[in-house]
């Protein structure tokens, strides 16, 4: 749900959106009025969908993707990660997160940028262990931030 939500906002704020999905279709658990919208963009060739495919390497400008036929890599600005209900936090940590012993990431409530600068957070993510705080539903607002800091 956090991925399909964040494609499809992204996209209506005419960012050029690819997603990369580990399984080889959406999710069994994507709201039922959100997934006719995200398969038509896919379907349309709005939203580009690599599906039984995971993200190898990300670089400042380029992104390398395994999938099925093999390695591509794509140009990117941004990746956004949505990587399901409960943070990984062992890749918060990979890429410099500072992450106290309450599990709740370090970043800046106006912006949603983490002590790493360029990197943002968004969604249930934020509230680390607290996942009763932040839902998809109360935490939409962080993609308008994060766009908004991105472009000042």
């Amino acid at each position: 749900n956090s991925g399909v939500d964040a494609a499809l906002e992204t996209y209506r704020k005419g960012a050029h959106v690819t997603m990369v999905v580990r399984s080889g279709e959406l999710g069994k658990n994507v709201k039922y009025w959100v997934r006719p919208d995200i398969e038509n963009r896919i379907k349309e060739g709005e939203i580009t969908a690599y599906f039984n495919s995971e993200v190898l390497e990300i670089r400042v400008d380029e992104v390398d993707i395994k999938t099925p036929e093999g390695i591509k890599t794509i140009p990117n600005d941004f990746v956004i990660a949505m990587t399901g209900y409960q943070p990984d936090f062992s890749m918060l940590r990979k890429f410099g997160i500072d992450l106290p012993e309450s599990l709740c990431p370090m970043y800046n409530e106006n912006t949603m940028e983490t002590n790493v600068k360029g990197l943002y957070l968004a969604g249930v993510v934020c509230g680390g262990m607290d996942t009763h705080k932040l839902f998809i539903e109360n935490s939409r607002v962080h993609a308008e931030m994060i766009v908004k800091n991105m472009l000042s």
